[in-house]
């Protein structure tokens, strides 16, 4: 071969010639050593962030020290730009305590920086609740999350609607426990109310048939809706028993939860009827489609509106039935947020009073 001429790769027996196979190797190769890099680099530079602000708030802003300490962070600030750049400002070097302080456990830290990078935990500084912060950071790491799908499910105040949140301090402290070290979703943590399906574009007046229709329309944004997990399996479909027929309006399964979920579509607000419809739903789906390593089925009635005694009385949790109501308009984010909070509390207060009367017939 003369010097210059340039190589001209023969086809190899799978019809694809050896020097292109093996380019492809190397890229994914290259590809790969390059993804691995910048993940160990994101990872020394969020655990350096956590050393560094946990080494300023224990030396220089705790106890009696703290007037002191705050005086001289801008000068550190300052002697620290000069030698290693912008990032170690003073701004930066406080948020950097206060990401000491909101995850003061190094090891649970030292879980998260694998997966979350140093934006993502800028994104959850802000929130001032423990178990709020730790359902996001969690979640965020068991479902590999984007920055800015984090920043959507906080804005969307996602931990507010779950199931969880309006469980007593203790309970979701175990929910959050087990999730941590054993990554496994609850239904209390995937479960909610609201739902909001202001994407589905209907107006005040629409029939339950046109609700179905609009989510299967967009079925995609209902799936994100619903939760980590769903994927679609039926509409309307149709199970028969003593010769009559009746339709489930929607039926998803979850992979995280391994289980089939049930959505009835209500337009109303809720009547107790509707818990025997739908256990009878689930009694013939756990006899009949449930395989022998899934969960028993779970079952969602959507409403328009919910009347929380009757559900209370109705002991529905027990059953597998989760209500919840659903919202085609978004109230202004003031109003969403107060009306979240309120319902988190009264439902703390009515689990705490319950758990409190179960106590004293105990003692009696």
């Amino acid at each position: 071969m003369k010097p210059g001429k340039p190589v001209t790769a023969t086809t190899g027996p799978g019809g694809q010639a050896p020097v292109d196979e093996l380019l492809t190797d190397i890229r994914t190769v290259i590809e790969r050593a390059r993804q691995q890099a910048i993940t160990a680099v994101n990872a020394s530079q969020t655990y350096m962030y956590w050393r560094i602000g946990q080494r300023i708030h224990t030396e220089l802003l705790g106890g009696e020290r703290a007037a002191y300490g705050a005086q001289i962070v801008a000068t550190l600030s300052r002697q620290l730009v000069q030698e290693y750049g912008r990032g170690f400002t003073e701004k930066n070097l406080r948020r950097m305590v206060q990401f000491a302080q909101a995850f003061p456990d190094e090891q649970i830290v030292a879980t998260l920086w694998r997966q979350l990078s140093w934006s993502h935990f800028r994104e959850l500084l802000p929130l001032t609740k423990p178990f709020q912060r730790d359902f996001y950071a969690e979640m965020c790491r068991i479902e590999g999350w984007s920055v800015r799908t984090l920043r959507e499910r906080i804005d969307a105040m996602l931990y507010e609607r779950t199931a969880l949140s309006k469980q007593p301090d203790a309970l979701i402290q175990q929910e959050l426990a087990t999730l941590r070290s054993k990554g496994e979703i609850a239904p209390k943590l995937v479960l909610k109310d609201p739902y909001l399906l202001d994407f589905l574009g209907l107006t005040d007046r629409f029939l339950e048939r046109d609700l179905e229709d609009a989510i299967l329309r967009e079925l995609e944004s209902f799936l994100l809706e619903l939760g980590a997990g769903f994927s679609f399996v039926a509409r309307q479909k149709r199970i028969q028993i003593d010769g009559d027929d009746f339709y489930i309006d929607l039926l998803f399964y979850n992979r995280k939860l391994k289980r089939l979920v049930v959505v009835e579509l209500k337009q109303g607000n809720f009547k107790p009827e509707y818990k025997g419809q739908m256990e009878l739903y689930l009694r013939w789906l756990a006899k009949f489609e449930t395989e022998a390593d899934e969960n028993p089925p779970l079952g969602i009635i959507l409403c328009a509106g919910k009347n929380n005694e009757q559900i209370e009385l109705l002991e529905l949790d027990g059953s597998g039935i989760h209500v919840a109501e659903y919202l085609t308009v978004l109230p202004p984010p003031d109003v969403l947020h107060r009306k979240l909070h309120e319902a988190i509390e009264t439902a703390r207060a009515r689990i705490e009073a319950k758990e409190g009367d179960a106590g004293q017939g105990e003692t009696v």
